[in-house]
C-alpha cells in the first residue's frame, strides 16, 4: 500500500531505518515509561478540563434557563478557543521548547479552571471555558511534535496512541465524576472538582516528562512561520488528514454533546449520575487508541482508516434503536472508531512533516477542534430540529466525507505510481 494513500509522506520509509546510535527514546528503553504517563496525566487533564461541562448540559440548561443550542456554547467556545490557538501556540514551543510551552498552558487551565464554578452568568461561563480552551492549545500539538523528536518513528504510532488513550481517560473521567458530583451537589461543584483533578494531573505531569534531548529552536519570525503554513497546507496528504480530522470530530463532538438530553429525556428518563456514567464507554477508546499501532501493522493506514469509519457509521445507526442496551452498544462502536481513526491520522500528521511539526500538528489539531465544535453546535442544531435523529445524520454524513477522502487519497497514490513507473 503506498503511503500517499492515506496521507502518509514517502519519507516516512526514509526515516525509519534509524541507526544503532540513535538516542531517541524506545519502548523498553530509559526514560519512555516516564514520558509516556507524563504525557498520559497530560492527556487526562486536557480532555477532563476541555469537555466538564458537556455531560452536565442538561443542568446548565435548567440553571441557565437556556435552550440546549445555547448551553452547548460552553463546550464549542472551549473547543473554538484550542483551535484558534493551537498554531499560535505550536509556534511558541518551537522557539521556547515542547515541556515549557505544555507546563505553561496546564498552569492556565487549570487556574481558570478553579474559577468556572464561580461563573456568575451563561455569558461569563462561555468565556472563561474560551480562555481555558486557549490555554490548552499549548497542549496536543506540542504534545505529538515532542513525541516525533524524542521517540523512534517505529514507535511512534503507539507512543502517539498512549497519548490520545489519555485523552478518551480524562474525557471518561471528567464526565462520569460530573455525572455523580453534579448529581448530589450540582454542576458547580462537579466542574470544581475537575479543577481539583486536572492540578494534580499537572503537578504530576511537569515533575515526570524527562527534559527534551532533541529539540532544537526555531524561529519566531511571523515569515517564518506563513511560511511553513503554507508549505503544510499545500501538501494534499496533509491537508487530507487534516479534513479527516475534523470529521472524525464533527461526529464525536456531536455526539456526545447531545447525548446526555436523549438519556434525560422519554423513552429513557435516565438520573443524572447514571447519564454521567455512560462516558464510561471511553475505556473501548483508550483501547483502540492505543491499539492503532497494530491496526496499522495489519491493516494499513488506508484499511484502518476504512475499518474505523465503518465501526463509527454502525455505531451512529445503531444508536437509533429505542432500546438502551443497542444505544450504548452504538456508543461503544461510535467511541472505538472514533478513536482509532484520530491515532492513526495524527500520528500519519507526525511522520509526514519533517520539519516544522508542531505547526503540522498544530494544523491538525485546529481542524481537529474545529470539527469539534461544528460538531456539537450543529448536533445540537439538529437534534433541537430533528431529535436524535437528525445528530446521526450530521454524524453519518461526516463518515461519509472521511470515506470519500480516503478513497480520493487512493486514486492519487495510483496516479502517482503509474507517472513514476513511465
Amino acid at each position: 500500500m503506498s503511503p500517499a494513500s492515506t496521507g502518509a509522506s514517502t519519507i516516512v520509509g526514509a526515516v525509519s531505518s534509524v541507526p544503532s546510535s540513535d538516542t531517541r527514546m524506545t519502548p523498553g528503553g530509559p526514560g519512555y515509561r516516564r514520558m509516556s504517563f507524563a504525557l498520559f496525566l497530560a492527556g487526562v487533564a486536557t480532555f477532563a478540563l476541555l469537555y466538564s461541562t458537556q455531560a452536565l448540559l442538561p443542568l446548565i440548561s435548567g440553571d441557565f434557563g437556556v435552550a440546549v443550542s445555547e448551553a452547548s456554547w460552553t463546550v464549542a467556545a472551549a473547543t473554538g478557543g484550542l483551535a484558534l490557538f493551537v498554531l499560535p501556540m505550536s509556534a511558541l514551543s518551537e522557539r521556547y521548547g515542547r515541556r515549557t510551552v505544555m507546563t505553561g498552558s496546564l498552569a492556565v487551565a487549570v487556574t481558570v479552571g478553579l474559577l468556572v464554578p464561580f461563573a456568575p452568568s451563561l455569558g461569563a461561563l462561555v468565556v472563561l471555558r474560551a480562555v481555558q480552551g486557549a490555554a490548552l492549545a499549548g497542549l496536543p500539538a506540542s504534545a505529538t511534535a515532542y513525541l516525533a523528536e524524542e521517540v523512534r518513528p517505529k514507535a511512534l504510532v503507539t507512543a502517539i496512541g498512549l497519548f490520545v488513550a489519555g485523552n478518551s481517560v480524562g474525557g471518561m473521567s471528567g464526565r462520569v465524576i460530573t455525572g455523580w458530583v453534579a448529581q448530589e451537589w450540582g454542576w458547580r461543584v462537579a466542574v470544581g472538582v475537575i479543577g481539583v483533578l486536572a492540578v494534580g494531573c499537572a503537578v504530576a505531569f511537569r515533575l515526570l516528562l524527562p527534559a527534551p534531548r532533541h529539540f532544537r529552536a526555531g524561529s519566531l519570525r511571523p515569515r517564518v512561520l506563513a511560511r511553513t503554513v503554507r508549505e503544510h497546507l499545500s501538501n494534499p496528504l496533509l491537508c487530507r488528514l487534516y479534513a479527516i480530522g475534523a470529521l472524525f470530530m464533527t461526529v464525536f463532538g456531536g455526539v456526545y454533546t447531545v447525548i446526555g438530553y436523549r438519556l434525560t429525556e422519554a423513552p429513557f428518563s435516565l438520573p443524572q449520575g447514571i447519564v454521567g456514567s455512560i462516558f464510561l464507554v471511553y475505556l473501548v477508546g483508550t483501547v483502540s487508541a492505543s491499539t492503532a499501532g497494530r491496526l496499522v501493522g495489519r491493516l494499513g493506514r488506508r484499511g484502518a482508516l476504512y475499518l474505523a469509519g465503518g465501526t463509527t457509521a454502525a455505531g451512529l445507526l445503531l444508536s437509533l434503536a429505542d432500546s438502551l442496551a443497542l444505544v450504548l452498544m452504538g456508543l461503544v462502536l461510535i467511541t472505538a472508531g472514533f478513536f482509532a481513526g484520530h491515532a492513526v491520522a495524527s500520528s500519519a500528521v507526525s511522520k509526514t512533516a519533517t520539519t516544522g511539526r508542531a505547526q503540522a500538528s498544530a494544523l491538525y489539531q485546529s481542524a481537529y477542534y474545529i470539527g469539534s465544535s461544528t460538531g456539537s453546535t450543529v448536533g445540537a442544531i439538529a437534534f433541537h430540529s430533528g431529535g436524535w435523529a437528525g445528530t446521526v445524520g450530521v454524524g453519518v454524513l461526516a463518515v461519509l466525507g472521511v470515506v470519500t477522502i480516503t478513497v480520493l487519497g487512493t486514486r492519487a497514490a495510483r496516479r502517482e505510481t503509474l507517472v513514476a513507473a513511465h
